[in-house]
C-alpha cells in the first residue's frame, strides 16, 4: 500500500513511530512473528490432553470430541502452527517410536540411506541436497548410538536443525509424488503436473499439507499413521483414517483444521 501524504492517519503513524504506514505494518507483524515464536516451541513436552479442551471450552462441538478422546489418548504434544506442522509432528513422533524400537530403527535407516540416490536419480542437485541428507542421518544416528528423549526434543526445536529435518521429509514425499507420477496426478485438478504440484506445494517450506503429502510420505517410507480429525461433522466422535490404507498405525496424530499435532495413548 503505497503512503498518502495527504492522509492523516499516515502523517500521525510516522510523527508517532518514526515509520511510514508499510514499515510500521511489517514491524507489527515481525513482532506478532516474535510472540507466536516465543509463546510456542517447534515442538512441545507431552501435555494432558485437558490443555486441546481448554482451548476451545467454549466450543460445545470440539468440546465433545475431545472428551470422548480422553479414553483413548488422554496425552499431546502440540507443535508449532508454521505450515510444516505435518512434518514436525510426523518426524518427531516417528523418532521418538525409534528411540525404543531397534528392528523398526534398522529399517528405517536403510530407506534413508537408499533415498539420496533416489532423489539424486530425480534430478535434485546433490550439492545442496547432501546438507539436509547428513543432518538428516545424523540424527538418525544419534538415536542409534545414544537414544534420548531430551535430545531428540532439543533437536526438533532448534530451529536450523528442525527446519533441515523438514526440508528432507518434504524431499521424500516430493520425490514419492514424481516416482508415482500417474498415480498422484488423479488427484489434481485442472493441468497442474506432478512436478509442478511438487515445486510450488510440497518443497517450499511454510506450505501447509493436505491428504496427498500424507499418502506419499507414508507410502515413501513404510510408515503407518493414524490421524484422528477435530472437525465439525454431525457425529460426536472424532473420526480418524489410516495412511497408507491397510498399514497398521505406528504413530497418531491429530488433525485441526489447518494443524497437526501428536497424540499419545497410555
Amino acid at each position: 500500500m503505497a503512503e498518502n501524504p495527504d492522509n492523516p492517519i499516515d502523517e500521525e503513524i510516522e510523527r508517532s513511530t518514526g515509520m511510514t504506514r508499510d514499515e510500521a505494518i511489517l514491524a507489527q507483524q515481525d513482532r506478532i512473528q516474535k510472540e507466536v515464536e516465543d509463546t510456542n516451541p517447534l515442538v512441545s513436552e507431552r501435555l494432558p490432553l485437558v490443555v486441546l479442551k481448554e482451548e476451545y471450552q467454549a466450543d460445545p462441538v470440539y468440546s465433545k470430541k475431545i472428551e470422548d478422546m480422553y479414553a483413548s489418548f488422554p496425552y499431546i504434544r502440540k507443535t508449532r502452527g508454521d505450515g510444516n506442522c505435518f512434518f514436525r509432528a510426523f518426524g518427531f513422533a516417528y523418532m521418538e517410536k525409534l528411540l525404543t524400537d531397534k528392528a523398526e530403527l534398522h529399517r528405517f535407516k536403510e530407506t534413508i540411506e537408499k533415498s539420496k540416490d533416489t532423489l539424486i536419480a530425480l534430478g535434485f542437485p546433490s550439492f545442496t541436497l547432501m546438507d539436509f541428507y547428513d543432518t538428516f542421518m545424523e540424527v538418525v544416528n544419534q538415536i542409534e548410538e545414544k537414544p534420548s528423549l531430551s535430545e531428540l526434543l532439543a533437536t526438533f526445536c532448534d530451529q536450523g536443525m528442525s527446519d533441515y529435518l523438514v526440508v528432507y521429509l518434504r524431499l521424500l514425499t516430493s520425490a514419492e509424488l514424481q516416482k508415482e507420477a500417474d498415480f498422484y496426478q488423479n488427484f489434481f485438478e485442472g493441468n497442474r503436473t506432478v512436478k509442478e504440484f511438487c515445486s510450488q506445494e510440497v518443497e517450499p517450506m511454510y506450505k501447509e499439507s493436505d491428504h496427498i503429502h500424507i499418502i506419499a510420505l507414508t507410502s515413501s517410507l513404510g510408515v503407518g499413521v493414524r490421524v484422528v480429525y477435530l472437525d465439525r461433522g454431525e457425529n460426536q466422535r472424532a473420526n480418524h483414517h489410516d495412511f497408507p490404507e491397510g498399514m497398521p498405525p505406528q504413530i497418531v496424530l491429530l488433525y485441526r483444521p489447518g494443524h497437526y499435532d501428536i497424540l499419545y495413548g497410555e
